[in-house]
């Protein structure tokens, strides 16, 4: 779904060209659907006296790839659901998306997880509230490494976009024929990158997923909130952005090299 719709440049609601405006809305959408479900996992785990407090980081990483499945079938067939500037700008960068909807889609995408991060926080206003740990609020937000060293933190971050580009294009690649499992197959990718490779830095890999809800942490009148660590921020922005191109430009090798 999100490559092939990307590949062709068209965009169809019932034979009808769909207009750029309504990507961009769809883009808002999913990436709202993204956060709303990504983020409030994590408030569901964190956060005092939630029935779901302390369930661990299969339950976070099922349900942020989980997230991903549910946000792209719901808007795949507008944009492609992107939901993401590392793969907005990855698939730019190999010509599968046109660079002037780059702009519109990585706007629609920020703004859609700010949105939805303030609805996590009305969600679990209470439990904001009841929650001492300044540390444990950031992190329903946004990511944070375990072991503070930027160098190594931006290589986890490239690492991870890379590999969840590279296997977004190769799993929509044409000769697989997944259809409509397209949108379960990525939410199942992010899940496994989120096992897999999520402990030094909590997998970023989105730009928008991290930024879009850091600003609206540093925005809301969250009771006993932290600084919103921009020392760190540039971490998970620079770092998903570099490594989805890279990504999508192993991809592009190895498919000129396979054909």
């Amino acid at each position: 779904m999100v490559y092939v719709r990307s590949l062709l440049l068209k965009n169809y609601k019932g034979g009808l060209k769909m207009s750029n405006m309504g990507m961009y809305f769809g883009e808002f959408l999913g990436t709202l659907i993204l956060i709303l479900l990504g983020d409030g996992v994590v408030a569901n785990v964190s956060l005092k006296k939630s029935k779901a407090e302390g369930a661990g980081w299969m339950v976070v990483a099922t349900a942020w790839g989980m997230a991903v499945a549910v946000a792209a079938y719901t808007t795949g067939w507008v944009s492609g659901a992107h939901l993401n500037p590392a793969l907005t700008i990855g698939f730019a960068a190999i010509g599968n998306i046109s660079w002037s909807l780059v702009p519109g889609y990585i706007i629609a995408q920020m703004l859609g997880a700010m949105v939805g991060a303030f609805l996590v926080y009305a969600s679990f206003r209470d439990h904001f509230a009841a929650t001492d740990d300044p540390d444990a609020k950031l992190g329903i937000f946004c990511t944070a490494p375990a072991i503070r060293n930027h160098k190594s933190n931006f290589i986890t971050e490239v690492i991870g976009t890379a590999m969840l580009v590279l296997g977004i294009l190769g799993i929509n690649h044409v000769n697989n024929g997944v259809g409509a499992l397209s949108a379960f197959l990525a939410g199942v990718l992010v899940w496994v990158i989120g096992l897999s490779l999520g402990g030094p830095t909590g997998y970023a890999i989105n730009p928008a997923r991290d930024l879009g809800p850091r600003i609206a942490h540093a925005i809301l009148p969250i009771p006993g909130k932290r600084d919103s660590d921009w020392s760190y921020a540039h971490i998970p922005v620079i770092g998903p952005i570099v490594g989805g191109v890279i990504g999508a430009l192993i991809f592009n090798l190895f498919l000129s090299l396979w054909t």
